[in-house]
């Protein structure tokens, strides 16, 4: 709920989320115009005391583009190119004072994340991070991090910010596989530090946690709505059945778990206030897919050091807007986008450290002492995997199974060739 008290001081920084799995569609996965998407503030500027654009613009993706490309590296020409269009687009709707440059970009298999600042926001200190969780630690599924420093006007140290974008396993029967994948990101997303490596927990001012996180809406076999998924998409359109069904969702329930240790800290907006945002039928601006129970697979978590960890649900980030883009039809998701203000900073000392998390007392993220070797024993298995099956694909003009046929069918050739031409040689072939 936006207050229409709301009054922002020039302390406190917006920071805009944006995040869509694109279903492998490469260059094409996005639209020329990402206006409805890049552009929320209009939607809560009226409430605001003046129109202002968000200070940091944090982008990611999952499913980027195909796989093979994805585990074979080649990634580079797709990421720059959205970079370009995104930049393109935030600042041909950002006001003519606001320029805006871009931080980091981070991409792994298909996951990727970009950053961008405004100007005037000198961020130092950037660091970069990856981590797969797929079978032998392969990129299919994993996350990126991007970390900096934004130092104080008057020369303090300021406050650092962490996010990442990750992309969990899939199916609502995996939630085991999924909380496994949140401690591996945990203890394998690491930055680098004069102390050593560090978790996206630690040494950070605000850590901010966005993807596909693929958490399902489970209903109990009682439920009249269970195995109903064209009548579960119909109800979606009711603020009240949204209410109700929230209290199925795997992720919400995990986070309510006091003894749960997945996303401990973490707080999150209102996300039954959107349409569930996974699974549409391709080219439908609102029609669920029945192969799959609609659900809020795509989510934006986040948590800053004033937030006490006694008081779990309540975080001094006000969620200015959380919701999805219905209107984008080439994936079976839909974008989702939020804007967050954070508190504004304390005054400290010009030489204070930034200030940090507060964990609770029982929790204790700490590096996977193996971390370096999952790593790149991932990251040879997939290059050896994507490049073999990049190669299947190109003999079979697109698809890796024809690939396979073709390359069996190659070889037979070959084998019939060699044996008739050894057979020749002998003088046993036919006359001549």
């Amino acid at each position: 709920m936006i207050s229409h008290s709301l009054t922002l001081t020039s302390m406190a920084r917006l920071v805009q989320i944006a995040s869509y799995n694109t279903n492998l569609q490469g260059s094409e996965g996005v639209p020329q115009d990402l206006f409805d998407w890049l552009s929320p503030t209009l939607q809560v500027s009226s409430f605001l005391s003046h129109q202002r654009k968000a200070d940091i613009i944090a982008v990611g993706f999952q499913e980027l583009l195909p796989l093979h490309l994805g585990l074979s590296g080649l990634s580079t020409k797709v990421i720059n190119n959205r970079n370009s269009h995104i930049l393109a687009q935030i600042e041909a709707n950002a006001p003519a004072e606001d320029r805006y440059a871009l931080i980091a970009k981070v991409v792994n298999g298909g996951v990727a994340l970009l950053v961008y600042g405004l100007d005037q926001h000198r961020a130092c200190d950037v660091q970069t991070a990856w981590t797969s969780t797929g079978p032998a630690y392969m990129a299919n599924k994993g996350s990126v991090g991007v970390r900096f420093r934004i130092p104080d006007d008057d020369g303090g140290a300021g406050e650092i910010f962490t996010f990442v974008c990750a992309h969990l396993t899939a199916h609502a029967g995996n939630m085991q596989r999924r909380l496994a994948d949140w401690h591996h990101i945990v203890g394998t997303l690491l930055f680098p530090s004069s102390e050593g490596p560090l978790t996206l927990y630690d040494s950070t001012s605000h850590l901010f946690v966005l993807g596909d996180l693929n958490f399902r809406v489970v209903l109990p076999p009682e439920h009249p709505l269970k195995n109903a998924h064209s009548d579960l998409g119909k109800a979606l359109s009711n603020q009240e059945a949204r209410e109700q069904l929230k209290e199925h969702d795997q992720l919400l329930l995990e986070r309510r778990d006091p003894n749960s240790r997945a996303f401990v800290g973490l707080r999150e907006g209102d996300f039954w206030n959107f349409k569930c945002s996974y699974k549409y039928k391709i080219g439908e601006v609102d029609k669920y897919s029945e192969k799959r129970a609609p659900s809020w697979t795509d989510r934006i978590l986040y948590t800053t050091y004033t937030d006490s960890p006694e008081t779990p649900d309540v975080s001094t980030i006000t969620n200015l807007l959380y919701t999805s883009i219905p209107g984008y039809t080439t994936s079976d998701h839909k974008p989702i986008v939020s804007l967050l203000l954070l508190p504004a900073p304390a005054r400290a000392a010009a030489t204070a450290a930034p200030p940090v998390l507060r964990l609770r007392a029982d929790y204790s993220p700490t590096p996977d002492p193996r971390a370096l070797l999952k790593r790149y024993t991932g990251r040879v298995l997939d290059r050896i995997v994507g490049r073999i099956w990049w190669l299947l694909t190109l003999l079979g003009a697109g698809s890796a199974i024809v690939g396979i046929f073709n390359f069996v069918l190659g070889l037979g050739a070959w084998g019939w060739w060699r044996s008739a031409f050894a057979k020749v040689s002998n003088g046993d072939g036919p006359a001549v």
